[in-house]
């Protein structure tokens, strides 16, 4: 065993957890978001929850002294993916309200491939047959749950896939900002500029009253949001990506569950078909990426 062997199992441990810990909160903050989203706009949802969200995060940046290093917010990497935190959150949330939970979920999570069709294209990594075949067959079982022939289809998946495609550049910047940078104040960028975006958007579909009741769901999205984003940053920045990226799919596990128990949503056998074929293809890019030679991988 490598001296280094003990060190790296309890950092793709952290990892592990982390991630873990980010899409179970994620996911319950999206079927709180879309449960709310039934009376409110999306825009006005989005502020009041970034608002919330902002001074939690501000609270816990100012307890830990992150703050002292305001200056880094207007590092390149740090901005740029925080642009694409707020690109792909509007677009996920307005997806979301014209989705089953699970079936949004299930196109989300095929950032995989797309940071794997990435890799090759603009990376210029090299991708033996077996890697080519992974990528299309998880892109048709995008197709499967989209299902662009079925009969009520609705554009709105091509919106949460446009919002996939942001998320994995955001995931690929996260590893190009300064490890020096604490998780906590790249948190902050990507609140900032999520709840910017909301405030610009907020004249566009008005002010509507709000019940106690709807606040308090907010509320708690805002704490899940905050803990989803700290979650994911630190999942990224601890062990291997190979590693602790599958472990993204127990937010698929949750969503299902939280489809049926809230809204009955059971996704058919089609979509079945592509969650399945989805997440085969997944694990194998990510499991293949690991096992190949250190000198045939490059770092995003």
């Amino acid at each position: 065993m490598s001296p280094d062997a003990s060190p790296a199992r309890q950092s793709n441990r952290r990892g592990i957890a982390y991630v873990c810990a980010a899409m179970v909160f994620f996911v319950v903050n999206d079927a709180l978001m879309k449960h709310v989203g039934q009376e409110l706009g999306i825009a006005q949802m989005i502020f009041i929850r970034g608002l919330m969200t902002l001074s939690m995060l501000l609270a816990v940046a100012r307890a830990t002294g992150a703050t002292t290093r305001w200056p880094r917010l207007g590092d390149r990497p740090l901005i740029v993916r925080a642009l694409l935190d707020a690109l792909g959150t509007l677009l996920y949330l307005l997806a979301l309200m014209h989705l089953p939970l699970a079936n949004a979920t299930a196109i989300n999570l095929s950032m995989p491939l797309m940071m794997a069709l990435a890799a090759v294209l603009l990376l210029r990594e090299r991708a033996g047959l077996p890697r080519w075949v992974a990528i299309v067959a998880g892109f048709v079982g995008v197709l499967l749950v989209i299902q662009p022939q079925a009969q009520g289809f609705n554009a709105w998946a091509l919106v949460c896939l446009a919002a996939t495609l942001a998320q994995a550049g955001r995931e690929l910047y996260t590893r190009s900002i300064d490890p020096a940078v604490p998780s906590i104040l790249v948190t902050l960028g990507s609140a900032i500029a999520v709840l910017t975006v909301a405030a610009l958007l907020l004249p566009l579909q008005g002010w509507q009253p709000m019940r106690p009741m709807q606040l308090l769901q907010l509320a708690t999205a805002a704490a899940l949001l905050a803990g989803g984003y700290f979650c994911v940053v630190n999942s990224m920045r601890h062990g291997e990506m190979s590693v602790v990226a599958p472990f993204r799919y127990v937010g698929l596990l949750v969503a299902v569950l939280m489809g049926w128990l809230v809204w009955r949503e059971v996704p058919n056998a089609l979509a079945w078909g592509g969650i399945t074929l989805m997440v085969g293809s997944g694990l194998f890019l990510l499991l293949e990426g690991r096992a190949r030679p250190r000198g045939l991988q490059r770092s995003p």
